[in-house]
């Protein structure tokens, strides 16, 4: 290494001097602690304060347009404009004090969702332009963390971070608050934990140190209640302070205990819950060690391939088919062995940093990689999403490498490299930009999967969906169809085939999907109540009785089911049977128009007229154009005015 650089003296002067003094008066840094090249050690024309403003602008000028136009899309419905606790009042309770109220115990999102419900409503631009602001903060909490680390390149890396087209998942989607929100406070929490080890050679008084460690500990808590993926953040302090140490001490380790059991107490439960009440268990989940050591090798290289060229980036990707006695399928797994013991290898040549930043990625994306079970992998084994907390590793990784070379190189080509920079940047915004749009609503994400994975059962299964939703009848057929030469044994699929073919008037086929449906489940109760609705139809009443009373044995709240089978009654003229159902589905369902409207029937059947106006007025209050109990409303008050015989009562089911 050539120290002359080093010297503040003349060339002269420096020869004057003996070789031991020279070498005496050198100053004793670490070379992976600083570097020319690094952005809060230069004398620089812009202002930390504008640095900070720049990562801001950039991420809202990159995604403000396209989200500004994006409405709800796929789980979003579960998480938000479904989800009950979210409108009531007391879900704000539910969703802290009640694990299973919500699909994930992430308290402090649905508690963002239920404050926001209260602001704009089901208004989606409200809820994207708060996941561009957080997103945007994480962006700049972690340019601090690498700043206050003296990493080269620090401002590039946070914003390469905030441009990155594999964050458009994390940032557009609505649901993935839970990303944006755990991000934020996990860079936060390293950043008062760096203060605390004064890892930023900035020394600190005792009771301003506990202060910092304090901090830290809340904001640690405030990201695992976000996402319990965070809880590999004093896992990354360990790392952390080897690289800056080249060593970590009891002291060290006893400071993060906390950290640690927090983390693991509140994993577990996720873990729990992602199996128990997410539903991530069953033959999608059932690997063998070995197989599951060969999805992590491959996931990872993936997600690195993705960082590196992010082409081709999709809503659902292939699911691998994991086969342990396939010998290329180990070349996986192998590399990452033998990268990470080259870098460790090498460590004295290269420095800490490269293996620092491996381990760090690959740690982070532990609990995505297969060894817990988590429920996308029904669909995938990865997906962009994953990888937002983890990606760091290899975006800081790579950038300071080049920054450092750049540094040693002349000012013209310094200049090169910082005209380089930003043109990568904007190359990032660009291709951010345009991804982005994919997550407009959900056809445009649907037909993108579909355009890129065209084998996605999902996609074909979802697209269905929506387009039977439009009236589409049989382009939701050929989808559906397409979705069951991929995908056999999901019972939805034969379902919502048979619904389709049933409006067709094909109820032979139909009747056919819901029998396979239920050899595959057979106590799946839409299963037997739409079969109940195809043989009622063929009019074999016995049977389509017997299934809805199947369909209310294994779900005794089941509106439809209710519904269906007091409308069977009523045809029968067991008018009392027939009210009792009616009053159950109102009971379930207090808005169901058509209970409404069909029991007010039943009651005026009986002379209890009163009754009937109640429900009939109760139906015009949910829908005021509703001519069906207009009718009835207007015939039941003539007959109230003229006798109290109701046998004249005209039905309209």
């Amino acid at each position: 290494m050539n120290f002359s650089s080093s010297l503040g003296k003349s060339q002269t002067d420096a020869e004057m001097v003996p070789l031991n003094r020279r070498m005496s008066k050198l100053p004793v840094v670490p070379l992976e602690r600083d570097s020319p090249a690094d952005d809060t050690n230069q004398k620089t024309f812009f202002r930390p304060g504008l640095l900070a403003v720049a990562i801001v602008l950039i991420t809202l000028l990159t995604y403000y347009i396209p989200v500004m136009q994006s409405g709800f899309i796929w789980d979003d419905d579960a998480y938000l404009t479904e989800n009950r606790t979210i409108r009531s009042n007391e879900g704000l309770g539910e969703i802290w004090l009640k694990p299973g109220s919500t699909p994930q115990y992430y308290p402090l999102v649905f508690s963002t969702f239920w404050v926001e419900y209260r602001l704009w409503g089901l208004n989606p631009k409200g809820y994207h332009l708060v996941n561009v602001l957080l997103h945007a903060l994480a962006a700049l909490m972690l340019w601090r963390v690498l700043s206050r680390l003296k990493v080269p390149g620090a401002w590039l890396a946070a914003a390469v971070f905030a441009l990155h087209p594999v964050q458009v998942e994390s940032v557009v989607w609505v649901t993935e608050r839970k990303n944006l929100l755990s991000g934020l406070f996990y860079f936060s929490s390293t950043l008062c934990l760096i203060r605390f080890f004064n890892l930023d050679s900035e020394g600190e008084d005792s009771h301003r140190q506990w202060l910092w460690y304090g901090s830290g500990l809340l904001l640690f808590i405030c990201a695992l209640l976000s996402k319990t993926v965070t809880c590999s953040l004093p896992a990354a302090m360990v790392l952390l302070l080897w690289w800056k140490r080249g060593r970590v001490c009891w002291r060290d380790l006893l400071a993060l205990v906390p950290f640690f059991l927090l983390g693991l107490s509140l994993g577990l439960l996720t873990a729990w819950l992602e199996q128990h009440h997410v539903g991530a268990q069953g033959l999608e989940w059932e690997l063998t060690s070995v197989e599951r050591i060969l999805v992590a090798g491959r996931a990872l290289w993936f997600y690195a391939g993705k960082l590196v060229w992010p082409a081709k980036l999709t809503f659902n990707y292939p699911r691998w088919q994991i086969n342990a006695g396939v010998w290329w399928q180990y070349a996986y797994p192998f590399g990452v062995l033998l990268m990470l013991t080259l870098l460790w290898i090498f460590r004295s040549r290269v420095g800490r940093g490269p293996l620092v930043g491996m381990l760090f990625f690959c740690g982070t994306l532990f609990p995505a990689l297969g060894f817990l079970d988590v429920y996308p992998f029904r669909y995938s084994y990865v997906a962009d999403h994953f990888q937002y907390l983890a990606s760091p590793g290899l975006i800081v990784m790579a950038v300071a490498g080049l920054t450092q070379v750049v540094s040693r190189l002349s000012p013209w080509s310094k200049r090169a490299g910082m005209a380089l920079g930003l043109a990568v940047l904007l190359v990032l915004a660009v291709q951010t930009l345009r991804q982005s749009y994919v997550y407009e609503n959900l056809e445009t994400l649907w037909r993108d999967t579909l355009e890129k994975n065209p084998a996605s059962w999902m996609a074909h299964y979802n697209l269905g969906i929506l387009l039977a939703e439009q009236g589409k009848t049989s382009e939701a057929i050929d989808h559906y169809n397409k979705a069951l030469q991929v995908k056999t044994d999901y019972v939805n699929i034969y379902i919502n085939l048979g619904v389709a073919l049933a409006k067709q008037g094909r109820l032979e086929e139909a009747i056919g999907h819901y029998h396979q449906a239920l050899q595959i489940m057979p106590d799946h109760p839409n299963a037997h109540n739409n079969l109940g609705n195809a043989l009622a139809r063929q009019g074999k009443v016995e049977e389509a009785a017997s299934h809805y009373l199947e369909a209310l044995r294994i779900k005794p709240n089941h509106a439809e089911a209710h519904y269906n089978l007091g409308l069977l009654l009523a045809e029968q003229g067991k008018v009392e049977q027939a009210i009792s159902h009616y009053s159950e589905v109102l009971r379930i369902t207090p808005n169901h128009l058509d209970a409404h409207i069909n029991l007010g029937v039943e009651l005026a059947k009986q002379g209890r007229l009163q009754e009937a106006v109640s429900h009939f007025s109760k139906a015009l209050q949910i829908k005021p154009d509703d001519t069906k109990a207009r009718r009835n409303l207007e015939l039941a008050l003539q007959l109230m005015g003229k006798s109290p015989q109701t046998k004249n009562a005209e039905r309209k089911p």
